[in-house]
This record gives C-alpha cells, structure tokens and sequence, in this order.
C-alpha cells in the first residue's frame, strides 16, 4: 500500500488574511513540502498540471525536478498532465529528465483534463477533446518502448525514425491513466495494461468507485494482462491535525471557498457547511480528521475499492504553509504506519 501527496500548488486568496501568495512563493513551498514528506516516508508526491492564476503548477517536472536531489525515495509523479493539449514527445522528454536526476524515480500520470484552460492556450480545438487523448497517448505510449520512432496522426506532424532523448533511468518510465469517474478511462487503462488512477472527489461515496476498479480488472484480464501487478490509485482532498475537531475547522474555510468558485464556474448549487460535514463523514470522499480517523478511512477504500495507491490532496485552496507541513507530517508519522501494518494483516489473511 502506497501513500503520497498530492498538490495543484493552489495561490488562491487566504480566506483569514486575504493575502494572496505570488506563485514564486507558493513554488518554494511546495518544494519544502515534497522534501518533508520524503523525510516521514510518504511513497509519491504528484502535482497536477493546471494553467490558471489560481494554480502556479503549469510545469509539474520542473518542479519536481527541483525537489529530487533534495529527496531520496519518494516517486515523484504528475496528477496529472494534460496529455490532450501537450506534445507528447516534450512530456516524454521532460519526465525521462526527471527520472534522471532522481535517480529513476519519475512517474507520468496522463488525463484527459477537467479543467480546459490549456486547449485554446496551445491552439487546441476542444471540439477534439476525445481525439486528441487517444492519438497522444499512443504516441506517448511509442515514446517510452523505443529510442527510435515512426509514428503518424492526425493532430500532431508524423515522426519518421527519429530518437527521442534522453533516455529515462528506468528501462520502462510508468504512465499511468488517470480518471474523474469516466467508465471508458477505466476499460482503456484496462485495456492498455497501465495503471489506474482514480479522482474520488465531490458528493460521492468512494465505495461506490469499486465498479470503475472492477471494469478496469475486467478489461485487463481480457486484454491478456496480469492484473496482479496493475496498480490501482485514488486521489481526494483531505487534512490532519491532532483531533477530529481541530481538522474539520482549519479545513472548512479554504474547502469552503475554493469549492464555490468551482460551483459559479460550473453553474452548481453554492457548497455549504451541511455538505463538508456530509463528505467529512465516514462515508464521504473528504479525507479530514485525526490520523486514526483519515486511516480507517483509507484501510476501507483498500478494502472496498481495492486501491493500493492513495493521495492526499492537502491544501485545498490556500492554507498556511505551516499547517500544510504539519498535515504532511502526521500523515507519515502516523497515519502511515497504521494504514500499512493493516494492510498488510488483510492481505496475509
């Protein structure tokens, strides 16, 4: 069972002060809190890439590649890139750079994008939103299995036996699939034989995601894959501190926020107290409270979902730095230890 972080490196307003970080800021911290989650044994840290003046990570292997000589062993992924409106080969590129100075240990997570800024930003025509995953992806796919390639499409001019450099340390750089809950993402990543990652966020129930899992089993046995070996991930927000009490309320003001402008952009109902109390319960997709209460919590997705990868992602909208680090810092100290040694009794009985 894995555990990480992960992060859209949010420079929203604080809702205590107002002020509102500049991305150069907000970058340094970030690097800072990849460090310590790599020093309390956190598994992975991802960050997500975003083009918006409330996220300052539009280049999520920059960043990180920052952070990896300051780090050991913690895999370093993104969550996720935008892999419609990138050029493949610099994702590529840019990914087997990091997994270079890390030492091989680079991630790439790839989806589709909920958040579309990037499609007129790189002269993409959203109208090509479904096309243009599917034929960067293959491409993508190519990129990592040989020095040499051909390849032709139709959005992206062909490549005619051309290298691609440099080379990553690991002899094959992981890409994963990453999904908000569609079922075709979970039978392509099936398909394909690649790992699986789901966004369990908003008004669900993360139990209710076991049928993306077993579609996404289903679609690997059938495509001749061993599934044993397929790992699968979630990602939700969520926030530690040492009582139950303390994380619901330093988490409410930012949530709170955040999620309102996410509900004019989209045109939903406003987010009230009533709906963080219901998605902070056990059975909600808000991963905040102690470090016993946010590990049950995990130990029934693994149950009941059957991950084996999870993130948390902390800070949701803007938070002191120093909260974020002290989360991140329980969450290895203590909730990690717990999640593990229960993981592990379940799996030997």
């Amino acid at each position: 069972m894995e555990l990480g972080i992960s992060t859209f490196v949010e420079t929203t307003p604080d809702v205590n002060t107002g002020e509102t970080l500049s991305h150069a800021q907000r970058l340094r911290e970030v690097v800072e809190e990849i460090v310590l989650a790599d020093q309390v044994g956190l598994d992975v840290y991802g960050v997500g890439e975003h083009h918006r003046p409330d996220f300052a990570a539009s280049s999520p292997a920059v960043l990180m590649a920052a952070a990896a000589p300051l780090t050991n062993r913690i895999r370093l992924t993104s969550a996720v890139m935008i892999l419609s409106s990138a050029d493949p080969v610099r994702v590529f590129q840019d990914f087997a750079t990091l997994d270079g100075i890390s030492n091989g240990r680079a991630e790439i997570m790839v989806g589709r994008g909920s958040f579309v800024e990037s499609f007129p930003l790189f002269g993409y025509d959203l109208k090509d939103y479904e096309a243009l995953f599917d034929e960067k992806l293959d491409l993508l796919l190519k990129l990592r299995e040989s020095e040499k390639v051909t390849w032709s499409g139709k959005h992206r001019l062909a490549i005619h036996n051309l290298g691609i450099y440099p080379r990553p340390e690991q002899n094959l750089l992981p890409v994963w699939i990453a999904s908000a809950g569609s079922p075709e993402s979970a039978v392509r990543a099936g398909t394909l034989g690649l790992p699986f990652a789901l966004a369990i966020i908003g008004n669900v129930n993360p139990s209710d995601y076991a049928t993306h899992v077993r579609l996404y089993k289903e679609a690997a046995a059938k495509a001749g894959h061993d599934v044993s070996q397929l790992p699968i991930a979630s990602h939700s927000h969520g926030f530690i501190a040492k009582s139950n009490e303390l994380a619901l309320e330093k988490f409410f003001p930012s949530t709170h926020a955040r999620t309102n402008v996410r509900a004019v952009e989209k045109g939903l109902p406003p987010y009230q107290r009533a709906d963080y109390e219901a998605a902070s319960s056990f059975d909600g997709a808000l991963y905040v409270g102690d470090p016993e209460t946010v590990a049950r919590k995990i130990i029934h997705l693994y149950q009941h979902v059957g991950i084996t990868r999870f993130l948390l992602h902390v800070p949701h909208g803007s938070m002191p730095h120093a909260e974020v680090m002290e989360a991140i810092r329980l969450f290895g100290t203590e909730v990690a230890p717990l999640v593990r040694a229960e993981a592990a009794r379940l799996k030997n009985v």
